[in-house]
């Protein structure tokens, strides 16, 4: 699997969904891995492109059926990677690009091990705060949520997660040549 599958992971804010957005159409190769959630769709997610959004009730029926690489319990809500997914893109001959949280990144390394793994760090905990402000999506409780899920998150990453690759996300461009130099690996 090696250079077939990359796992982003970054805390909310992060601009993780900006650096990917910014470069995954210049590989026709590389498709986005779609995850399984029971959080609400925010304004424009459709269902099967953005997410598959499910019920608390049909997540939990994949987990016991087995059929999620990884799943998490974040911000209140259930994320997953649906098997289906990766192996059908798998055996299409496409390399895979994952958003994944820290926590999700070590469970899916038990199953594909030689996945890339590409941390996505904020300059700084205020220009994360700043970001996830600028969005205008979250109420006060979940920004701060949000920012003391960060701090355990990106500690994690450090100290127990398998990275090869961090990304600071100070500059757009220069993080995306990054990016895109990674991705250039066949």
């Amino acid at each position: 699997m090696k250079n077939k599958l990359f796992v982003m992971s970054a805390a909310s804010g992060a601009g993780k969904t900006t650096l990917k957005d910014k470069v995954i159409g210049e590989f026709p190769d590389i498709v986005y891995s779609i995850s399984a959630t029971t959080r609400q769709p925010r304004a424009g997610e459709v269902d099967g492109v953005h997410y598959f959004f499910k019920t608390k009730e049909e997540f939990e029926k994949l987990i016991k059926e087995d059929g999620l690489i990884e799943w998490n319990e974040v911000h209140g809500n259930y994320y997953g990677t649906p098997k289906f997914f990766v192996e059908d893109m798998l055996r299409q001959g496409k390399r895979v690009l994952f958003d994944l949280d820290v926590f999700g990144k070590v469970n899916f390394d038990k199953v594909y091990p030689d996945a890339t793994g590409i941390l996505i760090l904020p300059p700084s905990e205020e220009e994360l705060e700043r970001r996830l402000r600028g969005r205008g999506t979250d109420s006060e409780e979940v920004i701060q949520t949000r920012l003391h899920n960060a701090k355990k998150e990106m500690e994690f990453a450090k100290t127990k997660g398998k990275y090869e690759y961090t990304i600071v996300n100070d500059d757009l461009e220069r993080a995306a040549d990054e990016l895109r130099a990674i991705l250039r690996q066949k």
